[in-house]
């Protein structure tokens, strides 16, 4: 049997697809503080106008340029590979397929949107990104999608992760990226922040709001701020991941997926496998789509759908999503990456749509499933990865208990080479699970109880 399925460069997707143009129901408009739809001038002193056209963009396919393909063609088309160990020692009838992004030169995901978004700017003439980043891996692929195209990087890493994570700060560093622990000295907001909190572990939330602020305040106007997830445009250059793997499972010989399934904190990676097979469900296919989340930061499966701003100080505008809250601080969970306040407009939206089954696990089952996934397949993944493993290893032992054989496929986001000090305290027991308390989640709401609320639109079809 074939282990893994390669795609020869001349099959790489030359277009890149976008859910938006075929939710049954219309993603709801970003708000300005006024409560009104945002115009693309507004977001002008934050991104470059090729990148807010393509945030706004309602086409189905947006072709990918041939400058970007040149760069993606170093580690794409990524392979698919069937994880036979696994399903062998799950004694499960199910098929397990993953698209291993763990290739690319940052070990992740990341670089798709990296490299897309470093280029437009560079295009738009932009000399300086600025940015955020929880685990670190955004903030590498950033630094080196920069060094690539030839930009200049400035990374504000949370600062717990940057004290749990040294090498990825190194990682930038080596491609020519400045990464600071955020919240930090050198924004306004960074300063508020240590000046009520001095210990504070920071967030993301917090670290988006120093990296706008940043950018928006050059006067020279060649500074622009780059976003790894949640915003239509990251989903969108993501979509190559799905789109590869459609190719690579045909060539396998499948033709129905039964189990879709990626991790989720903004919703990039989760986009980027999914979305193509959420079209195929929108089309009458029968799919089940698993967003995975950690349970200490339940955005999907325990908080409303609502207007929230993106970060701390209210610098982005009101987007339409599930949310915690904008200054949400999450427990500091070694999937740093999982740790955001919000979720994808787009994952959102398909949410209220039912088209998404969302699903929130421990952090002691996902490193368990990892060490399992380790000890069969042989690839030690990155603890965001580890929760959509254990996602895998409940589906394939209910295909088991069930008696069906089911096509199951998810997203190897990211190695964990650089997360070992995360596996370490989990062999010695150091790791406790974390349960997020109602009351906490009704105090971090209790801020954002004014916002706007949007309509909650949904065909009913699923």
């Amino acid at each position: 049997m074939t282990t893994k399925m390669f795609l020869s460069e001349d099959e790489i997707p030359r277009q890149w697809y976008n859910l938006a143009a075929d939710l049954p129901s219309p993603l709801l408009p970003p708000l300005g503080p006024d409560g009104n739809p945002i115009s693309p001038d507004m977001l002008a002193p934050v991104f470059p106008m090729n990148l807010i056209e393509q945030e706004m963009c309602q086409d189905r396919w947006v072709d990918i340029p041939e400058g970007i393909l040149e760069i993606l063609y170093r580690w794409r088309p990524s392979p698919l590979y069937r994880a036979k160990a696994l399903e062998k020692a799950l004694g499960t009838p199910a098929r397990i397929y993953y698209k291993n992004e763990a290739v690319s030169p940052a070990g992740s995901h990341k670089p798709n949107t990296a490299v897309a978004q470093a280029w437009y700017n560079k295009e738009f003439g932009i000399k300086k990104l600025t940015t955020e980043t929880g685990a670190g891996q955004w903030g590498s692929a950033l630094s080196f999608a920069c060094s690539i195209i030839g930009l200049e990087c400035k990374v504000f890493m949370v600062k717990i992760s940057f004290e749990q994570k040294p090498y990825r700060k190194t990682m930038m560093q080596v491609w020519g990226g400045k990464c600071i622990p955020s919240p930090s000295s050198e924004t306004q907001i960074g300063r508020e922040i240590l000046a009520k909190n001095p210990d504070t572990p920071g967030s993301l939330g917090i670290a988006i709001s120093e990296a706008v602020e940043q950018a928006v305040s050059d006067t020279t106007g060649q500074t622009r701020y780059s976003l790894g997830s949640v915003l239509n445009h990251v989903m969108l250059h993501q979509t190559i991941i799905g789109l590869e793997a459609k190719k690579q499972l045909e060539k396998f010989g499948e033709k129905k997926v039964d189990v879709v399934i990626g991790c989720a904190g903004g919703g990039s990676n989760f986009a980027g496998l999914s979305f193509p097979f959420v079209n195929d469900k929108i089309n009458g296919a029968d799919i089940e789509i698993i967003p995975v989340e950690p349970a200490s930061c339940p955005t999907l499966t325990r908080t409303p759908f609502t207007y929230d701003h993106g970060d701390v100080a209210k610098m982005t505008p009101l987007l339409a999503m599930h949310s915690l809250g904008h200054s949400f601080i999450p427990e500091p969970i070694h999937a740093g990456g999982l740790r955001y306040h919000g979720m994808a407009p787009l994952v959102s939206q398909a949410v209220v749509e039912g088209l998404l089954t969302p699903l929130a696990i421990q952090q002691l089952e996902c490193f368990e499933a990892a060490l399992t996934f380790a000890r069969t397949e042989g690839i030690i993944i990155a603890p965001e990865t580890s929760h959509a493993v254990a996602s895998v290893i409940r589906k394939a032992k209910e295909a088991k208990e069930e008696g069906k054989e089911k096509v199951i496929i998810f997203n190897l986001s990211g190695h964990g080479l650089l997360d070992l000090a995360g596996y370490e305290r989990y062999m010695a027991g150091a790791l406790e699970d974390h349960e997020m308390p109602q009351d906490d989640i009704d105090k971090a709401l209790e801020q954002i109880k004014n916002n706007p609320k949007p309509a909650i639109n949904k065909s009913g079809k699923w």
